[in-house]
Formats: structure tokens, sequence, C-alpha cells
């Protein structure tokens, strides 16, 4: 299939300043990943402007393979025992207020990493003391106690991804599992966060579906953004929405009881999450 050409709504102009040159010098000194590089994110250049980052701890080699994410994947690099406070440092330097911690999968570790996750959290509030931390984790094959491990560590919102609609798992997700991840929601007890793409050949009545599912999960805010081709071998789009209909996916969950659903074609899991968690508070 050829690829279709973006819409315009989807087309960002390059930032190039000062701060984001800085955060990029940051970044390369401390040897440190970010999503924002890893996943090609399209608002990279506004986050780094804002001196802002989502850091990418435990390497930047999955152990699973899913077919929308550009990630690399393969036999994954022992984990660093200084990237704790390494993030905790770099956030200092960055000044940021609100901080992302995610990971790629790691299923080659006993716990997934979660402990690695836990110590991450306690470095960066030793050394940030009022700066909030949420965690983007993978599911950790449905672990409880890898979850309490990272809950322990008493982060401030915990996000777990959903990604896409219980139908296209076995396409988009082969490694994951639909319902793991709703009982995996369900099952933490401080505030909650899943994001979900669209543009993968899923129907309205799919998304409503699924956002009713995070609904009875708990899930207290969803982000819903466009899915964008990253590379010509992951999943080809079925889809671009419109900005309107993406207003019409956060009717939808706001009329299901969804407390803070954010639907934009450029919305992505840590996109201004700081701001985001406000509105909860």
């Amino acid at each position: 299939m050829q690829r279709q050409r973006l819409p315009h709504w989807l087309k960002k102009d390059i930032i190039n300043t000062e701060k984001t040159r800085l955060v990029r010098k940051i970044l390369r000194e401390s040897g440190l990943n970010t999503v924002c590089d890893g996943a090609r994110c399209p608002n990279k250049g506004e986050c780094y402007a804002n001196n802002t980052a989502t850091f990418m701890i435990l390497g930047n080699t999955c152990t699973r393979n899913c077919k929308f994410c550009s990630v690399n994947s393969s036999k994954p690099e022992l984990v660093n025992p200084e990237e704790p406070f390494l993030v905790a440092k770099a956030i200092k330097e960055l000044g940021i207020r609100y901080a992302v911690i995610t990971s790629v999968t790691r299923d080659d570790l006993k716990d997934g990493g979660a402990e690695h996750f836990a110590l991450t959290i306690r470095e960066i509030k030793k050394l940030n003391h009022d700066v909030k931390v949420e965690v983007l984790t993978p599911d950790f094959k449905g672990d409880k106690k890898a979850i309490d491990t990272i809950l322990e560590a008493e982060p401030d919102v915990f996000n777990h991804n959903i990604e896409t609609v219980k139908r296209l798992y076995s396409v988009a997700r082969p490694q994951a599992d639909y319902q793991r991840s709703l009982k995996f929601l369900k099952y933490i007890n401080i505030p909650t966060k899943s994001g979900l793409m669209v543009g993968l050949g899923e129907t309205w009545e799919e998304i409503i579906e699924l956002l009713q599912d995070l609904k009875d999960a708990g899930c207290d805010i969803v982000t819903i953004g466009q899915y964008i081709q990253p590379t010509k071998s992951n999943l080809a789009v079925e889809k671009y929405y419109t900005p309107e209909e993406f207003e019409s996916f956060k009717a939808e969950a706001l009329k299901i009881g969804i407390k803070h659903p954010v639907s934009a074609p450029l919305v992505r899991s840590s996109y201004r999450a700081g701001e985001i968690i406000k509105h909860l508070v």
C-alpha cells in the first residue's frame, strides 16, 4: 500500500531554539534516552523548547515488536545502575517541574524493570523535592508485584497505554493482551491514565467500546491521537481523522464519564502531561 500524504493539520514546523539545543546537549552529555526521539514524536521540538522531555529508561531496545512502533526490537542492553541518578540530575538541570518516565518493555528482566522504575522515582524526588512524577509503564505481563514495587515509590500518576481497540491487538500488539492491560489499570490506586491511537482500521463503535472499558477500569485521564506511520516497515495508516472527529471522541468520552479526555490529532500520551494533571488536583 502506498503511504498516504499527511493532511495539513498534522504538519508541524521544526523548532530549533537555544532552549531546544540546551535540552539536546544535556541529554546527549548524560547519555540518556527519550521517547521523544525513540518514538519519533511530532511534538519533540515544542516540548524541548519548553524544557521538557519524557525520559526512556532501561535502554532503547525493546523485547517486543509492536507493529506500530519505531523503537528498536532485539536483544536489549544491560541495565545502567547509574541511570536513575542521571535522570534525576538532568531533570534538575532542565528545571522540569513535572517529569514523565517511561521505558521499553524488558521481558528479559525478572521484574520487567519495576525496581529500576522505583529507584528512578526515588532519585528524582530526592534531588527535586517539588517535582511530580508520572510513570508510563509496560504491562509487566500483569505481575501485580511489579506494579506494587512502583506504587511504593509514590509516583503521582500511573500511565499504561491501551494503544488500540481489542480486535486489532493480534495485528498491532501480538505480544500484549487487551484484558490484561485493563486489569492492570483497574488494580492501580492512584490517578491513572491511558492512551490510544486511531487510524489503524478501528470502527467508531470499537472506539466507544474501548472508552467504556477504560471508564470501567477507573481510568482518570485518556489521551487520543492520530497514528502516524513512523517507517515503511510499520503498519500503514488506514485513516486520517479530522480535528472535528477528535472533538467528537472527546465529547463521547465525557458522556461516558471519563474525567479528563484529551483528544486531538497530535496528542500523544506524554504531551503537556503537567498541564493535564492540574485538572485532577
